[in-house]
Parts: structure tokens; C-alpha cells; sequence
């Protein structure tokens, strides 16, 4: 099983969840995150004073697939949230020793 993990912009959020969910994905954890890439941020203007804006509003969507559909997974979420600018965010792929459903004791793949 692998792990999928996407850092996205917010405003991408449905448009990713709706391609996940046609793509078979029946589950996903969201979060609300802040934080920085190669950018490092930018200036804004607030009533007339510049102030430094280091951590950039995103979304991360959590994901475990079986291992045969995680490369179409990572590729809905590339295209469905990419925007062509910069920021679009990053996934990441992370191997899944085991998972466990508490309720029925089911485990592995059965499990997600």
C-alpha cells in the first residue's frame, strides 16, 4: 500500500476531491496547513504598510491506496490540481507497512 500525501491550494480542494472520488478513492483526511516552497514567501500591503508573508495558506489531502492504482492516484491529483502557477504544491508517495481497521480488526488493503 502506498501513502499519498498532496500539499495544494485551497481553492483546489473540490476539484481534487471530486477527481479522487471518480478515480475510486473512498477515503481521504484533510488538513489545513501552512507553510513555504522555493518562493519563501512574498510582500503585502496592509493599510498602507508592507509586511512580510512567509506562510502561505494550503490544503493537504492524506490518502492509502493498494499499491496497482497509487501511480493513477498521484496523476489525478496532479492534474486536477494543478493551475500552471506557482505554489501548485507537491505530492509525495510513502510506503504503507500495514493498516488496520479498528471496528472489524480487517487488515491491509481490506482495511483502506
Amino acid at each position: 500500500m502506498k501513502k499519498i500525501e498532496a500539499i495544494i491550494k485551497p481553492h483546489k480542494l473540490d476539484e481534487v476531491k471530486d477527481a479522487l472520488d471518480k478515480a475510486g478513492v473512498h477515503g481521504m483526511t484533510i488538513t489545513e496547513v501552512k507553510g513555504y516552497g522555493r518562493q519563501k514567501g512574498h510582500v503585502e500591503m496592509y493599510r498602507g504598510a508592507e509586511y512580510q508573508v512567509v506562510f502561505k495558506a494550503k490544503v493537504k489531502i492524506e490518502v492509502v491506496v493498494a499499491d496497482a492504482i497509487a501511480a493513477s492516484v498521484v496523476e489525478t491529483i496532479r492534474t486536477s490540481a494543478n493551475s500552471g502557477s506557482i505554489g501548485d504544491g507537491k505530492i509525495f508517495v510513502l510506503n504503507v507497512e500495514e493498516a488496520v481497521r479498528i471496528r472489524t480488526n480487517e487488515r491491509g488493503e481490506t482495511a483502506v
